[in-house]
């Protein structure tokens, strides 16, 4: 049982989370969300030492992508409870990858490349509302919108169940490698931009 919330917990918890797009004077708040995201869901698929590694290298804001306003929260009173969001770039996750092409500035082709979803995190006290899912066919309608007829992903094991209900198929595995040697395994996922599954 979780404990009581009062003030400004209790103010945020009764609030209506509303959409919108991230602001650079956010980025402390999203830092530190994605990290106790984490730290919670994690563990159910990872052991302590990937936990704690992901905490650290995947729990880091992208500013290019608040910066070319992709990137959006869900804001409930005040308080950031969920982001995420889409990028025009060609980095697929945080992180260093070994894909050569995998340039964090580089703009991709919609005519020939998919849009990515990057960087989706949901505060624990505010899972199966539908913040992630909002997030996820925002994006995509965005990258629909902008020429994508595709969307892309690279899903660490928490958010696998959270993409297919939003109608993303697993391609291959994708191992995600940290700078400290550490690996989770990843999974690579896509769908088409403009359709919302029934």
């Amino acid at each position: 049982m979780r404990p009581p919330v009062v003030g400004a917990t209790m103010i945020a918890m009764s609030a209506v989370p509303v959409l919108r797009p991230a602001r650079p004077a956010d980025l402390p708040a999203i830092g530190a969300l994605m990290a106790a995201s984490v730290r919670a869901h994690f563990p159910s698929h990872y052991d302590a030492r990937q936990t704690a590694s992901a905490a650290v290298h995947i729990a880091r804001p992208d500013p290019v992508l608040v910066d070319d306003g992709t990137y959006y929260v869900h804001d409930a009173g005040g308080r950031i409870v969920a982001c995420g969001g889409w990028s025009v770039r060609a980095k697929l996750f945080a992180g260093p990858s070994d894909d050569p092409d995998d340039d964090p500035l580089r703009r991709i082709d919609p005519a020939t490349e998919s849009a990515r979803i990057r960087a989706m995190f949901v505060d624990d006290g505010w899972t199966r509302r539908g913040l992630g899912r909002d997030i996820v066919e925002t994006s995509a309608r965005a990258a629909a919108a902008a020429g994508f007829t595709t969307v892309v992903l690279v899903a660490t094991l928490p958010g696998v169940a959270l993409y297919e209900s939003c109608g993303f198929v697993a391609r291959r595995p994708v191992p995600i490698v940290h700078p400290d040697g550490v690996q989770l395994d990843g999974l690579m996922m896509d769908r088409p931009a403009a359709v919302r599954p029934g």
